[in-house]
């Protein structure tokens, strides 16, 4: 039998104690188990018909309001699964999901599917703030903003969090013990979750978390007000897996880490045994994570099983399938009417286009077979570009350090080329220099030695994970696009055509920038760098906040671009999809990766420590 922590003996003891002075009280003590007498108990059709006439009353009167949501609770108050029906969400008079199921089951783990501005983050928000009635019982945290500037270091910020959820534990058993009784089934659970975390092993546990994140034992300490916004978020992400809610939820997890972290997340959410909900916007990721898909199309909620290629195939099927019967059915409305018209007035065929008419009224009150609905697909493209013979851009021995300290160095004799016919992966874990290389590149950055030579000619553009500073979110993508380039002599229409071209359309262009989702605002900026007509693409972490269908569409443009390109991305798929050559950045020098991106993420994987 394993040791019992000194901590974990003195809450057994103690949990025993209370429990016994509880079962005394226990006779006097009153339990609270709410019933509804027959005036109070509703048919579930009526309650939802509330729920809709509601929402249409919210939607009239006050349309532009934050979130209105509904739901019917079918789940036990006490399960740790939640099942819930008559589901629909508004956000600012916008409908997002309605009249739709949610079933999530604990211990399975949820990838969200849904084109960028669907409500995928609105959805995350009203789950986390209980907006829906999910049982009481179900603690829920929600990863979508990072750790607030503090005197805290990183270890310290995650473990203040741990010491504070086990308090809060505690005072939640004694106040269920006093308002329902030592027998509560509440309690069970509760005790489970104050078991796991042990308050000895918390700083040891806190800190491979966050090694695990990326930190290393000078980061680990610093304070947190000192950090940059992904290395905060890095310590939220800490937080939440450190503390194991019964249910997770994640808002694109990965979207400020490397390569490495997003391997650990990985390996780590693959042996999460709670309730995880994850928007991600990598195939791979969600692939290697999940057990079960909600995809959140057509204002509908749909589950599927497996992993996200187990769902495209089942999907695929289904909507064969469905446009198989679709087709049929239209064929025989067809025939059925081309009958009914050619009846003339003989009574026998009156008689006979009457019964048919009857059988297509039946088939219409039934419910016709719809059409599939095809996801709407962008596709990217950037502009054919003026040919530079090589070299178009080379680094010579070149030498780096920030501070011009030659002990500090980031790179140190550095040999590296980009031509025309470019296509590198620049691959390795946070801080050792992948940005910086980018922007000696640019000539942002000058390196203390060697020599960097650009051709003449050549015209860089540059995505960063900063490129949406650039944009006035308090105009309109359709206002802000026409005032950067307003030497350019085109009519309102070609401005609408640039900006659908990278899936930006409709009252999206019109909108105020502020109010768009994150991918929204990143096609604006691929907009922009398009209009710039570059030779040689540098891309950082060109993926963050692009659902799926349009990262295949940015892969697709990369590989049919004229000019060279180099990434910086955490998201494998892409860079399998376009990388010819992988150059790992590490040890002060950026060397060539004789293998695959895939085999490149084995190798870090069997590094993994958990």
């Amino acid at each position: 039998m394993p040791p019992v922590s000194s901590s974990k003996a003195k809450r057994d003891a103690k949990r025993v104690e209370r429990e016994n002075k509880k079962l005394e009280a226990g006779k006097t003590v009153r339990k609270f188990g709410k019933t509804k007498d027959n005036s109070e108990q509703k048919d579930e059709a009526d309650v939802a018909a509330e729920n809709v006439a509601a929402m249409k009353l919210q939607q009239d009167e006050e349309g532009i309001s934050d979130r209105v949501v509904t739901g019917v609770l079918d789940s036990l108050k006490t399960s740790r699964d939640i099942k819930l029906s008559s589901v629909s969400l508004l956000f600012h008079g916008k409908v997002l999901i309605q009249d739709s199921i949610l079933e999530l089951n604990y211990g399975r783990r949820y990838g969200l599917l849904g084109e960028n501005g669907c409500g995928k983050s609105t959805f995350l928000k009203a789950l986390a703030a209980k907006e829906f009635p999910i049982p009481e019982a179900i603690d829920v945290y929600l990863l979508d903003e990072p750790a607030e500037p503090s005197e805290y270091s990183a270890l310290e910020y995650v473990v203040r969090e741990a010491e504070n959820e086990l308090k809060r534990l505690e005072e939640l058993v004694e106040k269920i013990i006093i308002d329902e009784g030592p027998e509560s089934d509440y309690l069970e659970s509760l005790y489970e979750r104050m078991d796991s975390l042990d308050p000895d092993t918390f700083e040891t546990r806190a800190a491979i978390i966050l090694v695990g994140l990326g930190f290393n034992k000078d980061t680990i300490q610093k304070k947190t007000k000192d950090m940059s916004g992904g290395w905060k978020m890095r310590v939220a992400l800490a937080k939440a897996l450190f503390v194991k809610p019964t249910l997770l939820l994640l808002d694109d997890p990965t979207a400020h880490l490397d390569l490495e972290a997003c391997v650990w997340l990985e390996e780590y959410l693959k042996r999460f045994d709670r309730t995880l909900v994850l928007n991600s916007h990598s195939q791979d990721f969600l692939n290697g994570v999940c057990t079960n898909m909600i995809d959140m199309r057509l204002q509908k909620l749909t589950s599927f099983g497996g992993n996200y290629d187990s769902y495209a195939k089942t999907r695929s099927e289904l909507e064969t399938n469905q446009m198989k019967q679709y087709n049929k059915q239209q064929e025989e409305i067809a025939h059925i009417k081309k009958f009914i018209a050619s009846a003339g007035t003989y009574a026998n065929l009156v008689r006979q286009a009457k019964s048919r008419q009857k059988i297509l009224d039946k088939m219409e009150a039934d419910g016709l077979v719809q059409p599939v609905v095809p996801d709407k697909v962008f596709s990217f493209r950037f502009q054919e570009v003026e040919r530079l013979p090589p070299p178009v851009l080379a680094f010579d021995e070149i030498s780096f350090a920030y501070d011009g300290n030659p002990e500090h160095n980031l790179y140190e004799n550095l040999n590296f080329g980009v031509d025309m016919d470019s296509r590198i992966a620049l691959v390795g874990p946070n801080g050792v220099g992948k940005s910086t290389l980018l922007k000696i590149m640019t000539g942002d950055l000058t390196p203390q030695a060697g020599r960097v030579s650009r051709h003449t000619h050549v015209k860089l553009g540059v995505y960063s994970q900063h490129s949406q500073d650039q944009l006035d979110l308090t105009k309109s993508a359709l206002e802000f696009v026409r005032e950067k380039y307003s030497h350019i002599s085109q009519d309102f229409q070609y401005w609408r055509g640039q900006l659908g071209r990278y899936g930006l359309t409709g009252d999206g262009q019109k909108a105020q920038m502020g109010t768009l989702s994150e991918g929204q605002r990143s096609r604006v900026v691929f907009a922009l760098l398009a209009l710039q007509a570059p030779n040689i693409l540098l891309l950082d972490e060109p993926t963050n906040g692009l659902d799926i269908p349009t990262i295949d569409s940015l892969a697709e443009a990369i590989n049919t671009f004229n000019g060279g390109v180099v990434v910086v991305s955490h998201d494998f798929r892409l860079l399998d999809k376009i990388a010819q050559d992988i150059f790992v950045v590490e040890n002060k020098t950026a060397y060539r990766w004789d293998g695959s991106i895939l085999e490149y993420k084995n190798k870090l994987a069997k590094n993994v420590v958990l």
